[in-house]
């Protein structure tokens, strides 16, 4: 089994690197993540165009503020669209091969429904670390050539040094990245149960976004749903309290709590999704 899937997990690798859909996945957040820095730099030059030319004045600037926080709305949104991307991807990529022949043709060539399903995993992780790598050097490079980062200072009083903006930063972007592996098995689940590739791509994003909608109606319950600590355009995640505290927001409350669920409950979750996938694939009809 161990041979097969190597050998499966490179075909699958040979294969993504000429895929559009694989490259969609990698560079499309970056590329828009990066863009929305550009724009937000450029409206903000007009606005402060705007303000020199009808003597205006800025009410209430805070050096740094502007910088940071672009960047972590420019983190948000492509990790936004990573989640949704790799969910799709995941639904959508298994389903595919069973609506093509491809799966059969392998299940042919001895590699075992699971083992395609291990490989599908593995693959969806693969894409899903080089599109977080590339959103973070993109976007870093992209706001380094713009913006001056520094401390948050007002009035000349420090709101937030730069090593607490960066430590911050990084738990905010781990806590971030820490449900993906759920989103990828459920999508992996739905693909294993869906009639065909179209029906799994729909089903996939509609129920992660029927998720973001619950988690705002459930209360406390929702704690308990990977989905609550995805960055989502519905976001709960701890990346947009991270926003406003770049910001030098003093008023954001922190449930330690909370973070501490963040770190755990989505593991079972992705393991309890890939099991119910591991016991479905077996009784599905190829």
């Amino acid at each position: 089994m161990i041979s097969s899937f190597w050998v499966a997990l490179r075909a699958e690798i040979y294969v993504g690197l000429r895929s559009h859909a694989s490259r969609l996945v990698v560079v499309l957040p970056a590329l828009i993540a990066c863009a929305q820095l550009v724009l937000t730099s450029m409206l903000a030059a007009s606005r402060e165009a705007s303000e020199t030319m009808f003597g205006g004045m800025s009410v209430g600037q805070v050096e740094g503020a502007d910088a940071w926080g672009t960047l972590v709305d420019a983190y948000a949104t492509g990790l936004t669209l990573i989640g949704l991307l790799l969910t799709g991807y995941a639904a959508w990529s298994l389903a595919n091969d069973k609506d093509s022949g491809v799966l059969r043709h392998l299940l042919i060539r001895h590699a075992s429904r699971r083992t395609m399903l291990m490989v599908k995993l593995t693959h969806a992780h693969l894409l899903g670390i080089a599109s977080i790598l590339a959103l973070l050097l993109s976007c870093t490079l992209c706001a380094w050539l713009i913006w001056d980062f520094g401390p948050v200072v007002e009035d000349g009083y420090e709101l937030i040094g730069t090593a607490e903006i960066l430590s911050e930063l990084r738990l905010g972007l781990l806590l971030a990245i820490i449900p993906l592996p759920a989103a990828i098995a459920m999508g992996l689940l739905v693909s294993v149960l869906a009639g065909n590739s179209t029906q799994a791509l729909v089903a996939a994003l509609g129920i992660t976004l029927a998720l973001d909608i619950l988690k705002g109606i459930i209360g406390a319950a929702s704690d308990y749903i990977y989905a609550s600590y995805l960055v989502s355009l519905l976001d709960s995640s701890y990346l947009r309290d991270v926003s406003r505290l770049v910001r030098g927001f003093s008023d954001v409350m922190i449930n330690p709590t909370t973070l501490q669920m963040n770190q755990w409950v989505p593991w079972p979750q992705a393991i309890f999704l890939l099991l119910l996938a591991w016991y479905a694939i077996n009784r599905k009809p190829v």
